[in-house]
């Protein structure tokens, strides 16, 4: 039986507090961006993107062990979390000095410019970095899921005062500079979690795990392998669309993907489940994660021509593309839910062993096909597309955001009835129509604002942002007013908060 009990995850609390965090690496993250944008050109924003693009293909492996270790570690098998991080540790480095060896390969055959293959060499560090931040990550999710909220605040910080001294300051240039800060930031975060572990890292290595992660990772490699497969039509548009089109969808999707941060707001499900099933756990979440992912979507719909110039006002013509994103993150995030249900409840690993033949039988398995038939669908009409057709930079990155939405959202269609065979998920229409009629409110109020003649045809960053912040606080008072769940909400994560303000300030 697992010792895990009931209490240990503050399932509410620890959303909250993550999903807080995310909030406010909104603004660190639109700085940091803002800093690149401002004194980069669309060609050079879109290698920006690119060098992130190239690196995904060298961390594909970093979330294959952290995987079954959190399974593991919340279970409460003795050294997982240190068997974690060593494991992952060893395969960054390995995988690091692949990519030192292929990338001055890598950016010929994408014919970058020879003043540019310094910010892909740069960039390296990162993949050491990367796997030891998802080793972290996953065994703090099993125990103590809030603390990754300190984490990404310590991190989005020390991003943005990284980069105002490198960028700003001209001491490096523009990409060098984002990446260094990015890399620096990164440290930090690892540095703090590694205080976290200090009891863990005193525990042996237990070899045994590994071998048990090892079969199990077969499945989480071919879902790894899937979705990288799935992202080459963001190669594909780099390639065949040009810089300025990658650039455009970047854009686009710094501000939709925003809106998944609401899927933080169930991120302790997952472990949580793994100690019990729980009905109302399920419920809860899903009612908390709709209450803020609905009006971010609706404000996005509303503003989308606004929150492009936030980064740069070239970007404001992108603004189809940013509409079709934020409905497309919005799927994104109700799959994240149902797919934290799914691995909550999977039982093939509870006895700390796995076998491959149920593995393969596994309802984990079919999850992890899904990235398989998305990329059957988006990779050919991306390279039809974009190959066939005479588009411009916008209409690329439009067609790209298309056909990945599309596929996306048929692909949450099997995940939904695959999660339905297995548990029961009340879904709150009840709570939906009010979150929606609150949302159209705001939205109408926003779009009526915007409309006025005092307000100024291209707004200065503060003013979008003030205005965002007017939206917000339109939408919770009027969901407060209308549900009494908001309200209930409220009650529950004012008695966790007030005890911290109380220390901090006191």
């Amino acid at each position: 039986m697992w010792s895990l009990t009931k209490n240990e995850i503050r399932l509410q609390y620890s959303g909250f507090v993550i999903f807080t965090a995310k909030l406010l690496s909104v603004a660190t993250g639109l700085t940091f961006q803002y800093m690149i944008a401002r004194l980069t050109n669309q060609e050079e924003y879109g290698i920006w993107f690119n060098v992130s693009d190239v690196l995904s293909y060298f961390t594909i492996l970093a979330g294959i062990m952290p995987f079954w270790a959190m399974r593991f570690v919340a279970r409460n098998e003795k050294g997982a979390a240190k068997t974690g991080v060593v494991t992952n540790l060893a395969i960054s480095l390995a995988a690091t000095l692949i990519y030192l060896s292929l990338a001055p390969l890598i950016t010929s055959a994408l014919h970058v410019q020879e003043k540019y293959v310094m910010v892909y060499l740069i960039i390296s560090a990162q993949i050491i970095e990367l796997h030891l931040l998802s080793a972290f990550e996953a065994n703090l999710r099993a125990k103590k899921p809030q603390t990754l909220g300190y984490g990404i605040i310590i991190a989005e910080i020390l991003k943005v005062l990284f980069g105002f001294v490198l960028i700003f300051g001209r001491i490096l240039s523009p990409l060098e500079g984002a990446v260094v800060s990015l890399t620096l930031a990164i440290a930090a975060q690892i540095i703090y979690y590694l205080k976290l572990h200090v009891e863990d890292l005193r525990q042996s290595v237990n070899w045994t795990y590994v071998k048990e992660w090892a079969k199990g990772s077969v499945a989480n490699i071919y879902n790894a392998l899937g979705n990288q497969i799935a992202a080459f039509i963001f190669i594909m548009l780099f390639k065949y669309g040009g810089e300025a089109a990658r650039g455009n969808y970047g854009a686009a999707f710094q501000i939709a993907n925003i809106i998944t941060y609401s899927s933080f707001l169930a991120f302790a499900l997952y472990p949580k489940l793994l100690a019990e099933k729980s009905g109302s756990d399920i419920t809860t979440s899903i009612k908390t994660v709709l209450m803020f992912a609905i009006p971010m979507t609706a404000g996005v719909l509303t503003l989308p021509d606004l929150y492009l110039t936030i980064l740069n006002v070239e970007y404001k013509a992108a603004w189809l593309v940013l509409m079709v994103l934020s409905l497309d993150s919005f799927v994104a995030t109700v799959s994240a839910f149902y797919s934290f249900v799914l691995f909550g409840f999977e039982r093939l690993d509870e006895e700390a062993r796995i076998s491959f033949g149920e593995l393969v039988k596994s309802r984990l398995f079919t999850v992890f096909s899904l990235p398989y038939i998305h990329s059957a669908i988006t990779i050919p009409l991306t390279y039809y597309v974009l190959t066939f057709y005479t588009l411009d930079p916008t209409q690329s990155a439009l067609a790209v955001a298309v056909i990945n939405s599309a596929a996306r959202f048929a692909m949450f269609l099997i995940l939904y009835v695959m999660v339905c065979r297995m548990a029961k998920i009340i879904v709150p229409w009840r709570n939906i129509v009010k979150y929606v009629f609150a949302s159209v409110i705001m939205a109408s109020v926003l779009r009526c604002v915007t409309k006025l003649p005092q307000f100024p045809e291209t707004p200065k960053v503060h003013q979008i942002l003030g205005l965002t912040a007017f939206g917000g606080l339109l939408y919770i008072a009027v969901i407060v007013l209308i549900d009494m769940d908001a309200r209930m909400l409220v009650r529950s994560i004012w008695p966790e908060v007030k005890p911290k303000l109380r220390q901090k300030l006191g």
